[in-house]
């Protein structure tokens, strides 16, 4: 286990996108997919200014990061980013939100805060990804071949990406990492999360679909919600203003569609 570092670091792992605003009255930190970067809320952040600041989650090992190592396992991962999270949040209220594999990071971390009651979070949001009591293992390796054809298989911008051999170079090893750590993830049973959680579905997602998204009502203490998106497990890539629209109502705020063109 590393040391945690100092409450310094945590300009290393946020990313904002939107000049921070003294009027922004809500936060959101989000964390990314497997894979994934902070860029991939940066359309999310455009239209949820200023009313909400949005920072996003950079791992190590990816981009501006590309020298940092791996992190493989969640539990390490989720205490690092509570102990640099916790001091900041309510200044101004915080909430969570994560996509696919970030939901787990997002659902972790939140155990971890202090006090567990009253959540010192507003709310959290997971996205594309079973509860954390349904995630079974899928018996596989990760070689080059099983993670092509599991990018293959959720979608998005990234499965276009990797058809190019010097993105592939780069982003196998970020890949394997991330799926390996899922794979390797059990859930420890503890109590309910006392703040509201709201569970982000697209319609057309193999891997995660709407039975997929009750099960995650056991895992809240207060109110829990679905919402359900046009499109597959990257539903908010080619449009992600539905998906701001929710946040915004959730959250008390209102979106920014003048900041889009």
């Amino acid at each position: 286990m590393r040391p945690f570092p100092p409450q310094a670091a945590l300009s290393s792992w946020l990313r904002g996108f939107v000049p921070r605003n003294t009027v922004a009255r809500a936060r959101l930190v989000c964390f990314p997919h497997a894979g994934g970067t902070a860029g991939a809320f940066r359309e999310l952040a455009e239209l949820l200014a200023p009313g909400i600041e949005v920072l996003a989650v950079q791992y190590p090992g990816r981009q501006d990061r590309f020298e940092d190592p791996f992190i493989s396992d969640f539990g390490e991962l989720a205490d690092l980013l509570a102990e640099l999270l916790t001091p900041g949040l309510g200044r101004p209220p915080t909430a969570f939100l994560g996509h696919s594999m970030g939901a787990t990071v997002a659902y972790e971390v939140a155990r971890r805060l202090r006090p567990r009651y009253p959540s010192p979070l507003t709310a959290l949001f997971v996205s594309a990804r079973k509860a954390p009591d349904h995630i079974t293992p899928m018996g596989l390796e990760f070689d080059d071949e099983e993670i092509r054809q599991l990018v293959d298989r959720l979608g998005g911008v990234g499965s276009e990406l990797l058809r190019h051999p010097d993105l592939w170079e780069l982003s196998a090893p970020i890949l394997r990492n991330d799926f390996l750590m899922s794979e390797r993830y059990r859930f420890t049973p503890g109590p309910p999360l006392a703040c509201p959680l709201t569970v982000l579905v697209g319609d057309a997602d193999d891997a995660f679909t709407e039975q997929d998204a009750t099960h995650w009502s056991r895992h809240a203490l207060g109110p829990f919600a679905v919402h359900s998106f046009e499109g597959g497990h990257f539903y908010f890539e080619k449009n992600p203003e539905p998906l701001a629209q929710v946040l915004a109502q959730a959250l008390g705020q209102g979106t920014d569609q003048g900041s889009k063109p």
